[in-house]
């Protein structure tokens, strides 16, 4: 395991609901993605890391929150994604931002993000200032309700689709790091030099006893194939007002929290994601990948 990085920054992400940072920016539909990135996150990081016209990617980018939030910031947005259903939402969601009076440019493939490096133009390979991206915990969300009176609460959007499709939510934790490796090798064929990288995740329960650093293994993964460490962020999922936290959870967040604790194991409501930067070198090249399949 690579050598833990210190905090060196709080990024205030989550001031707003979700639902109100996508209002009027992003097409109804895309409450049908079951693990959107928080515009805000991705909007500090595209501010905090790049300048106008620069080239901003996400090889996982469901339904479009990086790029179109370049875009709004005046950078242009290449993306991939492995769903078709998402893929037509980022399209969706850059006309939108199309029709809004942004003028940059937003580009999304379909396919594997294993092979991100193929299905992106040749022209914008080593052009990449920024990649922004989060991969999938698990092949469940808490996704979205729906009530009518007298019935159960029913769960929609909660997981991701084609099982079949090769979604890294499906492989197991073994895998998605292989899967992860061949990723990140192909953003670093992707980025410029000095380009940077980012990524999201929180630790993953597996069990009340089993508790998974998958940041800090997606994080030595990344190291692996060539990537400098920059800095560790906290990007929260909770407001903070007057020196207190103001809880985001839905409802499933609150009842998973609440009959873990009930049944002795000290579960706490998710505040917060782990955010890690890192750089392609400036002098000569990134190390490169290991053959498919050995791992991270």
């Amino acid at each position: 395991m690579a050598e833990l990085l210190p905090v060196t920054s709080v990024w205030l992400t989550c001031q707003r609901p979700a639902r109100d940072q996508r209002r009027g920016r992003y097409v109804e539909d895309t409450s049908r993605h079951p693990a959107k990135m928080l515009p805000d996150l991705a909007a500090h990081a595209i501010k905090a890391y790049t300048a106008p016209g620069d080239l901003v990617m996400d090889p996982m980018c469901g339904s479009g929150t990086t790029l179109v939030e370049a875009v709004r910031l005046g950078r242009d947005g290449i993306g991939v994604d492995i769903e078709p259903k998402f893929t037509a939402l980022a399209q969706a969601n850059l006309a939108l931002a199309a029709t809004h009076g942004f003028t940059a440019w937003g580009q999304v493939a379909c396919g594997d993000a294993r092979d991100v490096a193929a299905l992106l133009p040749a022209s914008s390979h080593g052009k990449v200032s920024l990649v922004v991206t989060s991969p999938p915990y698990g092949r469940r969300t808490h996704g979205l309700v729906r009530t009518k009176p007298g019935e159960r609460v029913h769960k929609r959007d909660h997981v991701y689709g084609d099982r079949g499709a090769g979604n890294l939510a499906y492989l197991g934790w073994e895998r998605l790091l292989d899967g992860w490796r061949q990723i990140v090798a192909g953003c670093v064929e992707m980025l410029r030099p000095g380009g940077t990288f980012v990524f999201t995740c929180r630790p993953v329960r597996r069990a009340p006893d089993d508790l998974i650093d998958l940041p800090g293994e997606l994080f030595a993964v990344a190291l692996s194939v060539g990537l400098e460490p920059v800095e560790r962020c906290v990007a929260m999922l909770a407001a903070v007002r007057d020196g207190q936290l103001i809880h985001r959870a839905n409802m499933f967040g609150l009842l998973a929290a609440r009959k873990a604790r009930a049944d002795g194991i000290p579960v706490a409501l998710v505040a917060h994601e782990d955010v890690y930067v890192l750089r392609r070198p400036r002098g000569g090249s990134a190390a490169p990948p290991s053959p498919a399949g050995s791992g991270g």
